[in-house]
């Protein structure tokens, strides 16, 4: 379990220097912890080899814990992955006698290349000794290996489509000039394709909506929203913000900025907002609704504009940093007594 502050890096603090991101050059990162879980899955399952000792095959997954991920920086792509996997195998001699075993690969990881990865073979408990254990010991072995390297060269293709974007005339960037992002509300207010004013790069978006209760009144959550000190209360960190029409504001170290775009008290925000990992120049249009529901407010956030690629890790993102952030600094989300 991630401590506070410690999950997705596209809103954990942290200084870098590549202040804008044009087209994924300087900094994207895209989990692959699910994918992963499910590719490993299908390709373990389908494992098996055959010898003069009969033949064995992968049974179960028993386990599989770890995490996965890639990071673009700079055009370059970084592969992050690290595994804990234990298998069942089930082996049956020419004369139709079954047996039972087990496989541990304590270290699946970039560290490692696919034919240096450790790859444990054994026995059920009780099981008697047979041949079919060394068949597992050698082409098992060898064949659990080449999953481990198809895993990854899936993970390397398949899966990092879109890390590096083209240009506008669809070659891959190989080095690009310093640009200073450009707002634009207009373009971001349809949820469809939209053009980047600084690459001329059309991104998919979609809408995000969510809605969420605190228990406290829309004047009191309309000034945790819009004041600094409380801002930087529930977010942990540092934050600066204007609180006022065309002011600006950064969040989260800077992760999180962009303009109040208009605001009407105890009732309704409209920001221009962008992660830092968004394509350069690009903001979707937050609104945030207080509804006064009698001792509590009902707190509605529309985004439009989202990156497609960028929709669970912003609801993600909302939900950890902002509605559960605010909940836990201020008690919010206590039941009254």
């Amino acid at each position: 379990m991630a401590k506070w502050g410690e999950g997705d890096p596209r809103w954990i603090v942290e200084q870098r220097a590549d202040a804008t991101n044009v087209n994924n050059w300087h900094w994207t990162e895209r989990d692959a912890t699910g994918w992963s879980t499910d590719k490993l899955k299908t390709l373990f399952m389908e494992a098996s080899v055959t010898g003069e000792e009969g033949t064995c095959e992968v049974t179960e997954v028993s386990k599989l814990d770890g995490e996965a991920s890639i990071n673009n920086r700079k055009g370059k792509l970084i592969f992050f992955y690290e595994w804990v996997v234990k298998l069942n195998w089930t082996g049956q001699s020419p004369s139709g006698v079954k047996y039972k075993g087990y496989v541990d690969i304590p270290n699946l990881s970039d560290e490692n290349d696919p034919s240096e990865v450790e790859v444990r073979v054994s026995l059920a408990k009780d099981e008697p000794d047979t041949n079919l254990l060394e068949l597992m010991r050698k082409k098992g072995v060898q064949r659990l290996r080449e999953v481990v390297a198809q895993y990854i060269s899936t993970l390397k293709t398949e899966f990092t489509q879109g890390m590096i974007l083209p240009t506008a005339n669809g070659e891959s960037h190989t080095d690009l000039p310093d640009l200073k992002p450009k707002v634009s509300l207009q373009a971001t207010q349809n949820n469809k394709p939209v053009t980047c004013q600084n690459t001329g790069v059309k991104i998919p978006t979609c809408k995000v909506t969510m809605k969420e209760t605190f228990l406290t009144s829309p004047e009191e959550l309309y000034r945790v929203l819009t004041q600094q000190e409380l801002v930087q209360g529930f977010t942990h960190s540092p934050a600066t913000l204007e609180a006022e029409k065309g002011g600006k504001f950064q969040l989260l170290g800077g992760n999180v900025s962009g303009e109040f775009v208009e605001l009407e008290s105890e009732k309704r925000i409209v920001m221009s907002w962008r992660f830092k990992t968004w394509p350069a120049g690009h903001h979707a249009t937050i609104t945030l609704t207080l509804t006064d529901k009698g001792g509590e407010t009902e707190l509605r956030m529309e985004a439009r504009g989202v990156p497609k690629s960028e929709e669970q890790h912003t609801k993600d993102g909302w939900k950890r940093y902002y509605f559960d952030g605010i909940k836990q600094t201020f008690g919010y989300g206590a039941m009254l007594l």
